[in-house]
Order: C-alpha cells, then sequence, then structure tokens
C-alpha cells in the first residue's frame, strides 16, 4: 500500500465518509437518465447501473428486486426521494 500524505488521507477519508450522498446523487442522475432513455439497450445499461448503486446502498433485497422487476422510472424516484429524506 503506498505511503499518503496527510492531505491524501484526509481527501480519502472524506470520500469515504460522503459515500452514501455520493452513490445517492450518482442514483438520482441515472434515475433522470432513466426517464430521458429512448432505445432499450440505454435503459438495460441505466438499470443495471442503478442496481449496482442499490447494493452500494445496502438497500433490502427484496425492495431492489421489485424497483428492478418493475422497470418504472417513478417507483425508483419515489424512493430514492425517501432515500434522501432519510440520508439528510
Amino acid at each position: 500500500m503506498p505511503d499518503y500524505s496527510q492531505n491524501q488521507k484526509k481527501i480519502i477519508s472524506r470520500y469515504y465518509d460522503n459515500l452514501d450522498q455520493i452513490v445517492l446523487t450518482r442514483l438520482s442522475e441515472i434515475t433522470t437518465e432513466l426517464y430521458l432513455a429512448e432505445t432499450e439497450p440505454q435503459k438495460k445499461r441505466l438499470w443495471d447501473r442503478a442496481d449496482k448503486a442499490m447494493q452500494k446502498l445496502k438497500i433490502p433485497p427484496n425492495l431492489s428486486e421489485h424497483i428492478l422487476q418493475s422497470k418504472n422510472p417513478e417507483i425508483l424516484a419515489q424512493n430514492l426521494k425517501n432515500w434522501l429524506k432519510g440520508s439528510g
């Protein structure tokens, strides 16, 4: 493992301290892109990214499976709104 300067260690620490907020922001962007996606390959790629983000957030598997099976950005957006309230 490389030796990091104190400044680098602080940056890395802050990143991990704020990881949930970073992932929630990324999931919000994915949700917006899902509303705008026009082709099935675009939608599939975005749903795959949403799945990975929900795994990082440790969303209960039954809830994430429900969201992914519905393929409805509105359901994802509603849950995301609740998650954002909980993180603030």
